[in-house]
């Protein structure tokens, strides 16, 4: 990635990518936009799961984005690098280093989402704390400035 936030050969500004659990913030390098997309989805993820988000990421935007991971076996699996290496021309993966979570974006919007609808909650059914949480990822999904503040204050920048 180039200094100005963009990949070679890239013609329009990349989206910041955050991948985790099936969510993911995207950023517009020129500071107009910025949204959150997830998906819950019972079980946890595995290279195949995250192949199919990927692609559904794509055809919903449409546009080249780079995606910064964390230590998740998944996003190292084989098949998940041979798969981007046919996805290169879209698609762009910033490893973050191990045990780093405060350089993950994505981990203040988790924390966000705790401390506001999570917060004292006491559900009897996991269904019950999915529809809670899903209200909270809308919420934090529809407000750019704080979806900037969780890039800024990971120390990250575009």
């Amino acid at each position: 990635m180039g200094a100005a936030g963009t990949h070679a050969g890239a013609a329009t500004p990349i989206q910041l990518e955050t991948v985790v659990s099936g969510w993911r913030l995207g950023l517009r390098t020129d500071g107009s936009d910025a949204h959150l997309v997830f998906e819950l989805r019972p079980g946890a993820y595995n290279d195949e799961t995250l192949i199919e988000f990927l692609s559904d990421l794509y055809d919903i935007e449409r546009r080249p984005v780079l995606l910064i991971w964390d230590g998740l076996p998944a996003h190292r699996s084989r098949r998940m690098t041979d798969w981007l290496r046919n996805q290169a021309d879209w698609c762009c993966v910033e490893q973050l280093p191990g045990y780093a979570s405060e350089l993950n974006p994505i981990e203040q919007a988790w924390g966000n989402l705790k401390s506001q609808e999570l917060a004292n909650l006491c559900s009897d059914t996991i269904d019950e704390v999915a529809v809670v949480a899903e209200g909270g990822l809308d919420r934090i999904g529809t407000d750019a400035k704080l979806c900037f503040a969780f890039l800024q204050h990971s120390g990250l920048r575009l």
